[in-house]
């Protein structure tokens, strides 16, 4: 599920399916047409998904001869008001850029290039708008890129200005300042077939102007098989000549601004950024708007929770808009946006990828206002959490749900679920994922037990249905002479938290005793490396078949006996839905509410023998790994009586239809019955708003060796100081957590703030 989709091409058709008229755009989006009857339509499509209404688009047709080009031209023109077509004698690209530039608005204080065969992603203008709006430095914005249509790659490199001396590595599609265009005057060339927006970059370094490069993915390139400039020995020679004699009036070195950044020269979150325009609403839809808060998206039960959510509730009565808050690969992104048959599931705004954390309670307050937000839903974000009080003193009347996916006894004490719990105030209802978790934060958070509720984890038991599947076959594919062995399978993120070095001492105990196993190892992660080496001096390595990820893991659940997980901590495990789904017994650790799954009958239980603290430590015991051995031995052994079970429990409880039914309920009941108190609540805490501010920037400062740690490549060795420090940032955070629970503490604090003022 991780593979990038190339064929989820923006554009494809208007997902909006409205008109908006403005008379004062900010942006013109400028599109020189030559004869391109094939890729125009989508390309002015992706510019109208555009989730920035506030633009114009100017197609500029470039001496075109082709009849049934400018036939197209004339019916594209029709899609939108905001479409205006110019026709002007071919000159090439340069020339009709700038002609294009001239035209734009007087009110149009960006210019967006974009070429007729090219294509954005949905929240692209949204976003450099806002990057260039937080960044009055910066000349131009632009994104990294992916080639598509046979040239399936993805570009994704930092600015260097000394290497695009040499090496154009930008391409056209950004959104420039204007007043930095006129102050190079433009691309100013008459030259056909020449690099004119290389040129352009390096015009504007000469004059010490600077671009910030927005990490996601949010340009679709298309590169023709021949250009003109391929096709001429002098064209080559003439467009190097400009080259050179451009780079060669830059004196110094121009660094970029390189999303995500870690700036925390700041005393408090700013709420408003200046000028920043908010949109209307474009329209009424009638539906309940939810802003998800979410770390990431990448291939967890947490992230596949949220997408299979996304996915199945019904588009008719709720809209979706995803901020994520921690720099990561989200490699799901795509999967978040649309659906397979290309229909919008979600507006994804990755806010480490094009702003800076002081600007992010700005751009959430732009969001909820342009989208009409009526929930507010936080799964796993602890950035996330420290927004809650915030938004509630700023939102009172919007419902705020929490989902916890799990404990974490060793991290924080008591991880999502300390936090659920320290927010309790303006949380209007906390999700949990299982019963043991509901139990927690009742018996020993003090939660409110009328505001938890368990919603399970649903699997998709069409696509997980082992009749949809040729076991003989796929034996063969996988096993090939091998096909008689039974089959283990260990399908996880190959991370401290799955221990996948107790894994590897099981399978070596267990050869002891039989020799008739097969162990598949599949998925991917920072200790794979290291599980491989292990096998090895395990002399199990030939046992092994580690797969990476698949894009299809049913298949191998389909040939698999048994299926094992021996997490250190889960809330409740998605392999367990899945391999159930397809008739594969488990056996599991005794976490999270596995128990409530994995029942007698369709697997085993096996109780931990070691404390969640050491999650890095790798002394197992023996007792345990026996446990396990013993276990899979008796389950292989009666494996009909197991599988009979399984698929049936999966059915009757844990389908994605009985979950969407239920979280549908509880979104509609939570909008139509807000909490009174939870009201008032959030209207108290408008007198201290500036102490929530500080709340969210104390987490922003107190994350940045987490955040750093995260995003770099640290070696292994490094990780144990980064933890002693945060281990020490949060022993702060307990400390503030009781004094704030004094009420003379509190009033002591807000008077402090009073005589600041």
């Amino acid at each position: 599920m991780n593979e990038f989709k190339f064929e989820l091409e923006p554009g494809k058709k208007i997902n909006n399916k409205m008109e908006y008229i403005e008379k004062n755009p900010i942006i013109s989006v400028i599109v020189p047409f030559y004869n391109s009857k094939k890729y125009i339509e989508q390309t002015i499509r992706s510019i109208l998904n555009q989730t920035f209404p506030y633009y114009e688009v100017l197609i500029i047709d470039d001496g075109s001869k082709d009849k049934e080009s400018l036939e197209k031209l004339e019916r594209v023109k029709k899609l939108d008001k905001r479409i205006k077509v110019f026709h002007k004698n071919n000159e090439g690209l340069a020339a009709t850029r700038d002609f294009g530039a001239a035209k734009s608005s007087e009110s149009c204080e960006y210019l967006m290039f974009i070429d007729d065969d090219d294509l954005i992603e949905p929240t692209f203008l949204e976003c450099a708008y806002w990057t260039l709006e937080t960044n009055k430095d910066a000349a131009w914005a632009y994104s990294d890129s992916i080639g598509f249509e046979g040239q399936e790659y993805l570009w994704n490199k930092y600015f260097d200005s000394e290497k695009l001396k040499k090496v154009n590595e930008l391409i056209s599609q950004s959104l420039v300042r204007k007043s930095d265009f006129k102050l190079v005057r433009g691309y100013e060339l008459r030259e056909k077939a020449v690099n004119e927006d290389w040129n352009f970059w390096l015009k504007l370094i000469s004059k010490n102007k600077r671009p910030v490069h927005m990490s996601f993915y949010g340009q679709w390139y298309r590169r023709k098989s021949i250009g003109e400039l391929q096709r001429s020995k002098d064209n080559r020679k003439r467009s190097l000549e400009i080259i050179n004699q451009t780079a060669s009036k830059i004196k110094q070195k121009v660094e970029a601004i390189q999303y995500p950044r870690y700036n925390y020269n700041y005393d408090i979150i700013q709420e408003e950024v200046e000028d920043i325009i908010i949109p209307k609403q474009m329209e009424e839809n009638n539906k309940i708007n939810i802003l998800f808060i979410i770390p990431w998206m990448i291939t967890g039960g947490a992230d596949l929770f949220n997408l299979n959510l996304i996915k199945g509730l019904d588009k008719n009565k709720f809209s979706v808009t995803i901020i994520t808050t921690e720099p990561n690969k989200n490699v799901l992104r795509q999967y978040f946006e649309k659906s397979e048959d290309n229909q919008e599931l979600a507006k994804v705004y990755d806010l480490t990828s094009f702003l800076d954390q002081k600007h992010w309670g700005a751009f959430i307050n732009y969001i909820i206002q342009k989208d009409n937000i009526n929930i507010i839903l936080n799964s796993n974000s602890k950035t996330g959490y420290s927004m809650l009080p915030y938004l509630k003193s700023k939102y009172p009347n919007i419902p705020i749900i929490d989902y916890v996916h799990m404990e974490e006894w060793y991290n924080r004490n008591g991880g999502y679920s300390r936090y659920s719990a320290m927010y309790e105030s303006v949380i209007d209802k906390t999700l949990v994922c299982n019963e043991n978790s509901r139990k927690i934060l009742i018996d020993y958070f003090k939660k409110n037990k009328d505001e938890v509720e368990t919603v399970y984890i649903g699997v998709n038991e069409k696509e997980f249905n082992p009749s949809n599947y040729d076991k003989e076959n796929l034996k063969n594919k996988y096993l090939g002479l091998e096909k008689d062995k039974k089959v283990l399978a260990y399908i996880c993120r190959i991370s401290e938290q799955k221990r996948p070095m107790l894994f590897l001492e099981i399978i070596a105990k267990l050869k002891e005793k039989r020799k008739d196993i097969k162990v598949f190892v599949v998925g991917d992660g920072n200790l794979l490396n290291k599980m491989k080496e292990r096998a090895k001096k395990l002399h199990i390595y030939d046992d092994i078949i580690f797969t990476g990820n698949l894009q299809n893991t049913a298949e191998i659940y389909s040939i698999s006996d048994v299926t094992i997980n021996c997490s250190i901590k889960e809330g409740l495990a998605l392999t367990s839905y899945e391999s159930l789904s397809m008739g594969v017994p488990v056996i599991s650790s005794d976490v999270g509410g596995q128990k409530e799954l994995i029942k007698e009958n369709v697997g085993k239980i096996i109780e931990s023998k070691q404390d969640e603290r050491d999650v890095y430590s790798e002394n197992y015991s023996k007792n345990e790994i026996n446990n396990y051995v013993d276990s899979i031995n008796e389950v292989l052994d009666n494996i009909n009586i197991y599988k009979n079970n399984c698929r049936k429990i999966i059915l009757d409880y844990f389908t994605i239809e009985k979950m969407i039914e239920k979280m549908s309920y509880i979104l509609k009941e939570v909008y139509e019955k807000p909490n009174q108190q939870k009201i008032k609540n959030g209207r108290d805490l408008k007198n201290n708003i500036n102490l929530c501010k500080e709340l969210i920037t104390a987490n922003f400062k107190m994350d940045e060796i987490e955040y750093k740690w995260e995003c770099s490549e640290y070696e292994r060795k490094m990780y144990g100081r980064a933890y002693s420090i945060q281990g020490m940032n949060y022993k702060n955070e307990l400390l503030k957590e009781k004094l704030w629970k004094i009420p003379g503490w509190r009033k002591f604090i807000q008077l402090v703030h009073k005589l600041r003022k």
